[in-house]
């Protein structure tokens, strides 16, 4: 809200960053940025908002930066009925950015355990690891080219990480976050893939030593080992420990179900595909792995239903196209295959299409035509190494799969299952292939340690007790419920106990969440002095304000529901 558009970028890190904090809370499910941020800047209504995303709530907000200063404007609104449980504005200055993401995300988390039941809150919540403001602005800059993920702008983004690591050498992100734009530069063929993955290796090895516990360090370790050298168990350790500090980090789910796919760990892999898609479902590529789990077992049609919700998200997602073609290619479907490939490929592309059809529907000998494979476009999708098999040249086309699995050219990674491979799987310098590449993976080799429990201790008998009677005490004769401001946190401030433990304890013991208990109290205020005759010069309106409630929707949703009527039918009924 600054009307300079140069501000967009920290407007996006304030906003991720609030989604990471929030993502580290167990049993809070946080929709992944890629989903969240398809709402952003649409005048979209929240029910529909909810419907898409599949959440109860919604948290909207703005950002305003003035010379040094900062504002933040937030609100948390339930999705099924638009209302608003809670808003606030925080004016602060520009170097108080750090504290106030935090303290954000801590009223946030606060009021959801407040109105729906216990969730275990930390102290902090910050993921930030500088308090150097120029460097982090440096960084979010970095951040936003990055995620555009096209080649001039990951240079862009190294160029703005390399400033922000200068000005905070502590700083471990942008230097993780160099690492990461390398070995992606190498592993999509934008420079030497060699020089581009030793350098990656160096900033990664000295980012990880700066801070341990960064889990986009260990993610973007892990895509280097996976997809830059084919290391599936180096990469699979590298996204444990990534899922050790965040477990919900959507990249690294997808990136797990990609190393279960071409390890042939199919169920395990669409395992991991529901449980990204719940947490990011507006994501074309979640739509895709998905996809591309079904396909490469020669599910044709549920892989298309896949495909066609990624195109609905993105019509232009590359990979998604070119699968969809494959699928109507092998459920024989010419004309429908033919009519979409026409919309995005060139006319040398849809002969080599048509005759690997007619090859593989028709068993057709097909005449390999050496102008059709003159074009270098650069596709993800092989078509004309495929069209080469399918030409019968297996001695060509074995030499070449030796060369790309030689290279650990990304396209090629599921090779063994791939289904335009099908030709050349009897071959023994294929099964020599897939046994150097996947001999030693077996069912042991991904297993994991199970998750450690830790038991939250419970109430004594004389510990409830004591706790209901200092509740009742608090809450019945002192009256505290008649504070418009009180929150959990400061009702065990008073009762001197951890917000966590008077949490559990209400959600446990008393079968109830904060925000009911409270209102409970407020309204039995309000139904006994409302039908004092001393009150009857008194709005409805403010007997309710003077009960504690702090809005006039707050107090008729929450009557209604409780009565089941209105507070004008129930004066009427009681009078």
């Amino acid at each position: 809200m600054s009307g300079d558009d140069s501000y967009e970028y920290f407007s996006d890190g304030i906003t991720e960053e609030i989604i990471n904090a929030l993502s580290k809370i167990d049993g809070l499910k946080v929709t992944a940025r890629t989903s969240a941020f398809a709402f952003k800047g649409k005048p979209t209504d929240i029910r529909l908002i909810g419907n898409e995303l599949g959440v109860t709530n919604a948290v909207e907000g703005s950002v305003r930066v003035f010379k040094e200063q900062i504002r933040i404007t937030t609100q948390l609104t339930r999705t099924d009925n638009g209302f608003l449980l809670w808003s606030d504005k925080f004016d602060r200055k520009l170097d108080d950015v750090f504290e106030l993401q935090d303290e954000v995300s801590l009223l946030i988390a606060d009021k959801i355990r407040e109105n729906f039941g216990h969730i275990e809150i930390d102290e902090t919540l910050s993921t930030v690891q500088t308090e150097n403001l120029s460097a982090y602005q440096l960084y979010l800059k970095g951040r936003y080219y990055q995620l555009t993920w096209n080649l001039p702008n990951i240079e862009k983004a190294i160029s703005f990480y390399k400033k922000a690591a200068e000005f905070d050498s502590s700083y471990a992100e942008p230097v993780v976050a160099i690492g990461w734009c390398y070995g992606i530069n190498a592993s999509w063929g934008y420079m030497d893939r060699n020089e581009g993955l030793e350098l990656a290796k160096h900033y990664l090895v000295k980012g990880l030593e700066m801070n341990p516990d960064s889990y986009t360090g260990h993610f973007a370790k892990a895509t280097i080992h996976f997809w830059g050298n084919w290391q599936f168990e180096e990469g699979f350790q590298d996204l444990q420990n990534c899922f050790k500090v965040n477990p919900h980090f959507s990249e690294g789910i997808e990136a797990l179900a990609e190393l279960y796919t071409a390890t042939g760990f199919f169920e395990k892999a669409l395992e991991q595909t529901e449980q990204i898609l719940k947490i990011n479902p507006l994501s074309p590529n979640h739509y895709y792995t998905k996809g591309n789990i079904h396909y490469l077992q020669g599910d044709y049609e549920t892989a298309l239903d896949s495909f066609e919700n990624s195109l609905r998200l993105d019509n232009s997602f590359s990979l998604s196209r070119h699968l969809k073609v494959a699928c109507l290619l092998f459920q024989g479907e010419r004309e429908a295959m033919y009519s979409y490939a026409k919309s995005f490929l060139s006319d040398n592309y849809l002969k080599m299409i048509e005759a690997i059809y007619d090859a593989i529907h028709h068993q057709e000998i097909l005449e390999y035509d050496a102008k059709l494979v003159s074009e270098d476009l650069n596709l993800m999708v092989l078509w004309d190494y495929y069209y080469l098999i399918h030409c019968q040249k297996m001695k060509d086309a074995l030499h070449r799969l030796e060369i790309m699995v030689e290279q650990r050219i990304g396209q090629i990674i599921n090779f063994q299952f791939d289904p335009f491979l099908k030709p050349l799987r009897k071959t023994k310098g294929f099964k020599d292939l897939k046994n150097s590449v996947f001999g030693e993976i077996n069912s042991t080799t991904f297993s994991t340690e199970a998750p450690k429990t830790y038991n939250i201790p419970s109430f004594t008998q004389k510990e409830s007790d004591e706790l209901k009677n200092a509740l009742d005490k608090f809450l019945g004769r002192e009256q505290a419920f008649l504070r418009s401001d009180l929150s959990l946190r400061s009702l065990s401030e008073e009762l001197t106990i951890h917000p966590n433990r008077l949490s559990k304890f209400i959600n446990d013991y008393l079968q109830t969440n904060f925000t009911e208990l409270v209102n409970g109290k407020r309204l039995e205020h309000f139904q006994k002095i409302a039908l004092l005759p001393e009150n009857r010069h008194l709005t409805l309106l403010g007997l309710a304000y003077e009960s504690g409630f702090s809005s006039k929707t707050v107090f008729n949703t929450y009557f209604k529901k409780v009565a089941g009527m209105t507070p004008k039918q129930w004066l009427k009924n009681n009078s």
